[in-house]
This record gives C-alpha cells, structure tokens and sequence, in this order.
C-alpha cells in the first residue's frame, strides 16, 4: 500500500530530526523558534527542517483549524494568545503565527495587532505568515503580481484587499478552491508547478508570483516555478520560516530555493 503525501512528509520529518542531533551533541546551541500552526496535527515543518534544522529547534503549538473559510478562521483566532503564552514558558527565543490566510483575512490592520497582541503577552519577538509574504514580494521588488493560492474565491477577495492596503497591484489570482483543511494535501508538486505556469500565463506584465496557503508544501517547487515564469516565488510556509529566521537575528538565506531565501 502506497503511503499518503502526509504520512511521507512526517516520516521525512522525524528523518530530518534524527539526523539533526548529533550537531546538538557537538554543544551547538540553536535558536528556539515558536510557531502557531492553524491545524491541530501539524509538527514540526520539513520545510523548516529542511532550511535550518542545524541551527533552529522548533517549537510547536497548534489551533483547530477545520476549514479554511472565514468562519473558520474566527472559531481558533481567538487562542493565539494562549497558544503563545505556552510558547514563552517553553522558552522560545522568537513566535511566528503561521497561517497565511488565518492572518491576512482581517485585513492589514487585523494582522498587526495579531503580531502586538502577541509580542505583549510574551515579550519576544513576533511575527506572521502573512508579514512574510509581504516582506518577501517588496524584497523581490514585486509591486505587480499574479496569485496562486488554495482558497475559494471569498478568501482570494480578502487577500487581494489585504495585499492592496500592502500597495501591491495583483493582475490575476486564481484558487484551487480547497476549504477542508485535509484536501491541502493531496495537490502535487507537478500540479502545483502547472498551476502556476497556468496563473502566470494570463498576463505579460507581473513581476513576481505569490504562492499562497502554509498547508500547500512549496519549498522544493520554487525554483523550478522560478525558472518556468522567470519571476520570482515567494510562499507561505519558506517565507514565513525565512521571516522567523530573521526574527532570530539569523542569516536566512539557504542555495537552492528561489531567488529570496538563496539571496
């Protein structure tokens, strides 16, 4: 029998995991990162993993998240404080709230007091899945922008409102309309490549690609994205872990995965 993507990407990750440790053994000491994931199952990131499993221990807690739909984004918002509340007596050195779409849905005002509220209740360093997305599209230089996203056409309106209020002119966006947390799972990277060839294609003018949805797993596609619409990619979960990496005080670029995080 034929394992899930997901059971593959979680056996990848306790893989990453092992072989992490014997560098701790060493007495390195790594950065402790907090992150607020919007699933109830979600572990440790094999993106993360991946990118700076040698210099970051993640540290994870996890909302309940059953679609991703406005209402259910309002059903979990309001437990991010405690979430990072047991992140801080975990003694974290930083917190990213992940979940784009759990961020961005309220709006650019909505997603900085997010940041605030949690940075006040914790004294550390805060950010967002969403602020990572914006950081990373200004610092590809990109202002007109085509979306590739897993929402339905409600949740892609409030991003494109979200990512106007951030002064960026988005020239076409497109959802692969998935509400059930679950069904993330089951889009392929052949897919994913496709369809944001597809996206892309639209238009003659966009200079860069947002790929949006932390549960869609990006990080392996986006140099291969780069070099099929010769943009640049930037994505939900690289990018918000490119974000936690800086709030650590870290050097965030890694070679091999798009134009921002190789730099």
């Amino acid at each position: 029998m034929k394992s899930s993507r997901r059971q593959l990407l979680q056996a990848l990750s306790l893989t990453l995991a092992a072989q992490a440790i014997p560098q701790q053994s060493l007495g390195q000491t790594k950065k402790r990162l907090g992150l607020i994931f919007p699933v109830i199952d979600r572990g440790v990131p094999e993106e993360g993993l991946t990118l700076y499993g040698d210099q970051i221990d993640y540290v994870i807690e996890n909302l309940d998240l059953k679609t991703m739909t406005p209402e259910g984004y309002d059903a979990v918002i309001a437990n991010i404080p405690e979430k990072a509340e047991k992140l801080a007596a975990q003694n974290v050195d930083a917190i990213m709230v992940m979940g784009t779409s759990l961020t961005f849905y309220q709006g650019r005002e909505f997603n900085e007091r997010l940041a605030e509220t949690v940075a006040n209740a914790t004294g550390l360093p805060t950010s967002t899945m969403s602020n990572g997305i914006i950081n990373g599209l200004k610092a590809v230089g990109g202002k007109n922008i085509v979306c590739a996203t897993a929402y339905n056409d409600e949740v892609n309106n409030r991003l494109v409102r979200f990512l106007g209020q951030h002064d960026f002119n988005v020239l076409n966006i497109q959802g692969l309309g998935i509400e059930a947390v679950e069904d993330i799972f089951s889009v392929t990277d052949s897919q994913l490549i496709g369809f944001c060839a597809d996206v892309t294609n639209t238009v003659s003018d966009a200079d860069a690609i947002l790929i949006s949805c932390g549960g869609l797993i990006t990080l392996d596609i986006l140099a291969p994205v780069e070099a099929r619409v010769n943009i640049p990619a930037v994505s939900s979960t690289p990018h918000g872990l490119y974000e936690g990496a800086k709030l650590l005080g870290m050097n965030p670029h890694v070679a091999g995965y798009g134009r921002l995080i190789s730099g």
